[in-house]
């Protein structure tokens, strides 16, 4: 087996991994498992309650004395 045989099975070889894995992606079956992490970036995290019994306090930030 020459070199140049031996990059041309590794070349098909990578190919047809590759066809395979968009196969794979674009199968039907996973559709929603991805259609539903596409949109996580987007969600909201859940919200933050205040510290303390959940009474958020007034703040001096900002304020001049």
């Amino acid at each position: 087996m020459d070199l140049a045989l031996a990059r041309s099975i590794v070349t098909v070889a990578a190919f047809v991994t590759f066809i395979g894995i968009v196969v794979w992606a674009w199968s039907g079956a996973r559709r929603e498992r991805f259609e539903a992490a596409a949109k996580l970036p987007l969600e909201d995290d859940e919200p933050q309650r205040p510290r303390g019994g959940g009474v958020a306090a007034p703040s001096d930030h900002g304020s001049m004395r």
